[in-house]
């Protein structure tokens, strides 16, 4: 399912002639440094392409002829069509140990070999011709002695291309070199043909697949063990799970696409989410709002993003898109290979209203001044020690967009982290609130619990102890806020944390201070007032003051703590 969605995507992309999707047999590339030859071979210049991207130098991507995979003791002598890295352009070496210095010397035999049997047709192509004349009379020692090439060798692994002085385009992008690699394609004779899982045509079954990287180390989707015990009825490798070349080609190539692009991926912490819709949506522009930071230029993207979730998503023009079919990709790093955290398809209308689902629950009283941010980045940061999306587990934000596009139970992580910032901080913010709401109401509705459920704003008429003790809580610090004005430290930075878990040890004495702080109040009705809201919360707290408070009976504390400081402001 995931690879036939990513096929079909990489499909719709090919006939949008905007898109400059890679054809197949070529890929976007990242060349750092350009090599300029004249027409005779003589080295003229070496270009950085690079530019300042935020605070670091990007390469430029050129259209090159595709990769190919290397693996194994003789990896060295498979080299790249007119780019590579510059061990083999160059013969540079990695490092100045023997072994590095002849790998390179290897590198680059194996790279001019392979220009070497090229076609003689292609061969009298006045690019590649230059490039032959190039390594004929020595010229690539000369680029090592160019003034950039100091920058060049700072880069690991530097890829390094060709250009004729005087031409725009690389020469692995001329027009000869072009036809000659689309011809190439599904010409490999010794290729073994089966019928492809994703085309359901007979056709040349891919050997090995393609790096489709998320970080250093996790660069595979899809890879195969040699004697992995796994073959059967002779079949080994991938031809044990037949897909086609060019169906690996477009898969693979689809989802570097969207790796790499700004719109169509969220990345926070390990976690990175794609998603694409079938065809251009509006809702592909809005779901990325929905989870991550939003930048510094527009910091209330996500506001707006949720305002047109409600608002505007499943009416007027929009609303024609809504049977549309829609695709999230949850991938997280494991080892050489990539792991799949989730996978969802389904409609725009069936996401929408799991996503607005989704803000209903987090939905909670706040101050007209507060917008309401309740991106996935800011949950996180609610959950996180000094706010820092770093602190919080790995897993957790995988867990949290499964549940929201599921519909299914947060993870109970989400409630243990938040209840341990509340007592940490001695404190709780309308983001934890909404956490500690969300959690617990979908755990109701899910298992069908006779609990009441947590409204918007307070509710007086819910009797949990744990709620009820919270409001309590609140009305006695403001009751010693009143009495004390000016006041810097109140009950709630000494006692939150015994009262919200241990409430028997912390209540009995903070009564008795209120006696104390009532008595200093000088307005007579104001505390009359303060004594009638006394009497309505404990008339709710039946038989006694409980000794502790599970979890959950923690997060209503903190949530009655949050909506009855509400309700006095």
């Amino acid at each position: 399912m995931i690879l036939q969605a990513l096929y079909d995507y990489y499909q719709r992309k090919a006939a949008d002639h905007e898109s400059n999707i890679a054809p197949e047999g070529f890929e976007w590339k990242e060349i750092s440094f350009v090599i300029v030859i004249d027409r005779d071979g003589k080295f003229m210049a070496l270009e950085d392409t690079r530019e300042v991207d935020g605070k670091k130098k990007r390469a430029k991507p050129f259209l090159v002829p595709k990769s190919i995979g290397r693996s194994g003791s003789n990896s060295w002598m498979t080299s790249f069509l007119l780019w590579d890295h510059y061990g083999y352009v160059l013969g540079y070496p990695k490092s100045d140990t023997p072994k590095d210095k002849v790998m390179a010397m290897n590198q680059l035999s194996a790279f001019k070999k392979k220009i070497e049997l090229l076609p003689d047709d292609l061969k009298k192509d006045e690019g590649v011709s230059a490039i032959l004349l190039f390594y004929e009379k020595n010229q690539h020692n000369k680029v090592k002695e160019s003034e950039k090439w100091s920058e060049c060798s700072k880069i690991i692994g530097c890829n390094l291309s060709f250009r004729l002085d005087g031409e725009y385009y690389l020469i692995p992008c001329q027009e000869k070199v072009r036809l000659y690699v689309e011809s190439q394609v599904d010409k490999d004779t010794d290729s073994i043909k089966g019928i492809c899982l994703i085309t359901g045509l007979e056709e040349s079954i891919a050997r090995t697949h393609s790096d489709t990287p998320i970080n250093k180390d996790s660069k595979k989707l899809i890879s195969f063990q040699k004697n992995s015990g796994y073959d059967s009825y002779g079949k080994e490798q991938a031809y044990n799970a037949q897909i086609s070349k060019s169906a690996e080609f477009a898969y693979t190539t689809a989802l570097n696409v969207l790796l790499k692009s700004s719109k169509n991926k969220v990345q926070i912490r390990d976690a990175t989410t794609l998603f694409w819709a079938q065809k251009p949506a509006v809702f592909e522009d809005l779901f990325p709002s929905f989870f991550a930071l939003p930048p510094k230029d527009d910091p209330d993207v996500d506001v707006r993003a949720v305002k047109a979730l409600y608002d505007g998503i499943f009416t007027g023009h929009n609303s024609n898109d809504l049977q549309t079919k829609f695709y999230v990709l949850g991938l997280a790093p494991n080892s050489a290979r990539i792991s799949v955290r989730f996978w969802h398809e389904g409609t725009i209308r069936e996401f929408g209203e799991k996503i607005r689902q989704h803000f209903d629950d987090f939905e909670i009283i706040r101050s007209p001044k507060d917008t309401g941010h309740y991106a996935l980045f800011w949950i996180l940061s609610a959950m996180a020690l000094k706010n820092e999306v770093e602190n919080v587990p790995p897993s957790l934000s995988g867990q949290i967009v499964q549940a929201v596009l599921s519909g299914s139970l947060y993870p109970a992580a989400m409630l243990q982290q938040t209840i341990r910032r509340t007592r940490a901080t001695q404190n709780v913010t309308r983001v934890q609130a909404g956490i500690l709401k969300a959690y617990l109401n979908r755990y109701y509705r899910i298992h069908l619990t006779k609990e009441k459920e947590i409204t918007v704003a307070l509710d007086t008429t819910n009797n949990n102890p744990g709620y009820r003790l919270g409001r309590l809580f609140a009305v006695l610090e403001k009751i010693q806020e009143e009495a004390n004005p000016g006041i810097n430290t109140t009950i709630r930075d000494r006692f939150y944390g015994a009262a919200s878990s241990s409430p028997t040890t912390v209540f009995p004495q903070l009564l008795k201070l209120k006696n104390h702080h009532l008595g200093k109040l000088k307005n007579a009705g104001r505390k009359v007032n303060f004594e009638k809201l006394l009497i309505e919360i404990f008339d709710g707290i039946k038989p006694e003051i409980p000794s502790h408070f599970a979890m959950e009976d923690q997060a209503r504390f903190a949530i009655g703590y949050y909506h009855q400081r509400k309700d006095l402001f």
